[in-house]
């Protein structure tokens, strides 16, 4: 069972190229050097190789900038021109060039135990941007070993938890600090990104996000540049796109909203032990793990986002069953969340289905509290519009136009005849004219009629 389970609390990536004199890959001819050969390392690569055996080389061309890290017994001596049996013909043999190997290259790391050794396959498995050390997670460069690794990273700092290098672990910030003070460090690490080792864990019993987010364009396009640019071709119509996953996947996904009684752990081995142990899922891998989901209002994308816990369940079937089996075990665990997710501390759950047979669809199991945070959510919206609208007519940018309504009393009332009219006149200060009065010795007519346009009293 627990080699079923595959996942403990602290999580231990290694790294698997190294930059070693004996390893053959680590040479253009594809071999080690032998007796015959003239070694050449280019003179402006910075390099750190390690050297486990002596060697008989003819000659030996070193980098401007590098070092040789010997194990005990490892040496160079001239050759003596005598006969080498695995060395004929001889000739140049070049170092190959380690710059390109990057730290957010997921097929360059691999799962491992505390020990070090490979971790057992299991039914569990990382989404690609978790196939890279997470800031929660040990970083193990193995003894006896050298590298060169491209940190370069769109984070401006690449947090983890500890970093063990030739069998020394460095868990503090002060240690890593001191080890980055040393002669080998800028050998090893280059690129514009800072590692950091901070010595804790996950605080989270609900478990804590990788935090390659802003990485994970790096990490798709390392993993495209290796199977050849693009994603391959899905058996199902309407492929799922987990978060954190580089491309579509034929299964179910299922996305937990959790309480803080939720331990991530325990119901990542509660699944294991009652539903993926199951003879009929033997094909069947999850991935679970929590992730950040960014928040869209009206189809605009929110700086903000919501935890979540996604599980991704993935099959070995082809063709119209691909992802059925995925689908079956998804719908189990959907059974079970409706039974206990109360108790285990999931407070609503939603299933996304892709097969090879059906297009994509999803089920809620727990619509009654998703229809209330809808309702809520629409009662604060229509709250704040209403104030916006108040508080724009308030601050005089938003008119209504004056509507007036008659009022049924004053339909009772007669209307009040005008006042007569003065025969005087008066001052227009717009046109300085005067109505004709008696005053100007002249009668006027009665049927004539004079009419003022007045602008200061309109």
């Amino acid at each position: 069972i627990l080699q079923l389970l595959g996942a403990t609390a602290a999580v231990y990536k290694q790294w698997i190229p190294n930059t070693n004199f004996e390893t053959a890959s680590n040479w253009d001819k594809g071999r080690v050097p032998c007796a015959r050969d003239v070694v050449h390392f280019d003179k402006d690569k910075v390099v750190s190789v390690f050297v486990n055996s002596p060697h008989m080389l003819t000659d030996m061309y070193l980098p401007l900038n590098g070092e040789f890290v010997l194990a005990a017994g490892a040496a160079f001596t001239a050759s003596d021109d005598s006969w080498d049996p695995g060395c004929d013909s001889g000739g140049t043999v070049r170092f190959a060039d380690a710059e390109h190997r990057a730290w957010f290259d997921p097929t360059l790391w691999q799962d491992v135990l505390p020990s070090g050794e490979l971790r057992p396959s299991g039914p569990i498995f990382s989404v690609d941007e978790e196939r890279v050390p997470c800031r929660y997670d040990d970083v193990i460069f193995p003894p006896e070993t050298s590298f060169r690794v491209n940190t370069d990273s769109s984070q401006p700092v690449v947090q983890l938890r500890s970093i063990s290098v030739m069998g020394q672990e460095l868990n503090t910030p002060s240690s890593w600090a001191e080890y980055l003070g040393g002669p080998s460090a800028p050998l090893q690490f280059h690129g514009n990104g800072t590692l950091q080792v901070t010595g804790t864990g996950c605080p989270d019993k609900s478990g804590c996000a990788c935090g390659n987010a802003l990485d994970g364009p790096r990490i798709c396009a390392a993993l495209l540049r290796v199977s050849g640019s693009q994603c391959p071709e899905p058996a199902c119509q309407s492929p799922l796109q987990p978060l954190g996953h580089c491309c579509g996947v034929c299964g179910a996904t299922i996305n937990l909203d959790f309480t803080p009684d939720f331990d991530l752990q325990k119901y990542q081995d509660r699944l294991v032990q009652e539903l993926l142990s199951q003879p009929k899922y033997a094909g069947v891998q999850m991935a679970i793990s929590k992730v950040h989901k960014a928040q869209t209002f009206l189809g605009i994308m929110s700086r903000s986002s919501t935890p979540l816990i996604q599980i991704v369940l993935i099959d070995d079937r082809a063709g119209v069953q691909a992802g059925t089996a995925a689908e079956q075990l998804a719908a189990d665990i959907m059974d079970s969340i409706a039974q206990h997710g109360e108790a285990l501390g999931i407070s609503s759950s939603k299933m996304e289905v892709a097969t090879g047979s059906t297009a994509s669809g999803q089920v809620g199991s727990h619509p009654v509290s998703r229809i209330t945070a809808g309702t809520v959510m629409g009662l604060l919206f229509s709250l704040l519009l209403l104030g916006g609208i108040l508080f724009l007519y308030r601050k005089g940018k938003l008119r209504f136009p004056a509507l007036r309504l008659p009022r049924p009393w004053e339909r009772l009332e007669e209307p009040v005849s005008p006042a007569p009219a003065s025969d005087k006149g008066f001052d227009n200060p717009v046109f300085n004219v005067e109505p004709p009065n008696a005053d100007l010795g002249e009668e006027t007519p009665k049927d004539l009629q004079v009419f003022y346009l007045n602008p200061l009293y309109d």
